[in-house]
């Protein structure tokens, strides 16, 4: 059963649509490229409200999504400055991204779907057991072996494309909300408080004290 709660689709959808100019998404060795469709259709209204199934289906299945969420806490957990990666929804960010049926998020969904079955499997054949049912050390344990493409051993390089694909857009979706922003500690184009002026010693230095 997939209790965890979704944010408003219309939002979500919004939000894959600004992130998609900063995402990119390799096809990894050894996952399959899908070919390029024959079109699809007229770009989603945003005025418009969505419900899931309506416009594009969705992807995930529940244990998928709960799945998901889980390996976006890994990689962006909860800390003093900001919240997790799944409370701020970045789950339902990849699974609108990976049900799109532009080009670019249909590779994207071969390559997230794959790495998905592998960490099943991988989970199963250490611990007996499914990602979500394993333990956060048990997670970090999986995480930790195909985390850094450069030094992942052989047998898991392609689970290790995989990864990097995936938080890839765990960040640019975290990244790409206020808390994100706030996190990064930027400010962007607001007013400060107060101006007073170039200091003194910079104006003296570029000759313009006169």
């Amino acid at each position: 059963m997939d209790d965890l709660p979704r944010m408003d689709r219309r939002k979500a959808i919004k939000w894959m649509l600004t992130a998609a100019a900063a995402v990119s998404l390799p096809t990894p060795p050894g996952f399959s490229a899908v070919p390029p469709g024959s079109g699809y259709g007229t770009d989603p209204n945003l005025m418009e409200t969505y419900k899931p199934g309506e416009l594009w289906p969705l992807t995930l299945s529940p244990t998928q999504r709960q799945t998901v969420a889980l390996l976006c806490d890994v990689i962006l957990p909860a800390d003093s400055r900001s919240p997790s990666a799944s409370e701020l929804h970045v789950h339902d960010f990849i699974d609108e991204w990976i049900s799109a049926p532009y080009p670019r998020q249909q590779r994207g969904r071969k390559v997230i779907l794959e790495g998905l079955a592998w960490l099943e499997k991988e989970s199963d054949r250490r611990f007996h057991r499914g990602f979500t049912a394993l333990t956060n050390e048990q997670r970090t344990q999986i995480c930790d072996d195909i985390c850094f493409e450069p030094k992942a051993a052989a047998k898991f390089k392609s689970a290790a494309h995989f990864f990097n694909a995936f938080r890839e857009l765990t960040m640019n979706g975290f990244y790409s909300t206020p808390e994100g922003w706030k996190d990064l500690q930027y400010i962007g184009n607001v007013a400060l408080p107060s101006f007073d002026g170039p200091p003194p010693e910079v104006l003296k230095y570029l000759k313009l004290d006169a």
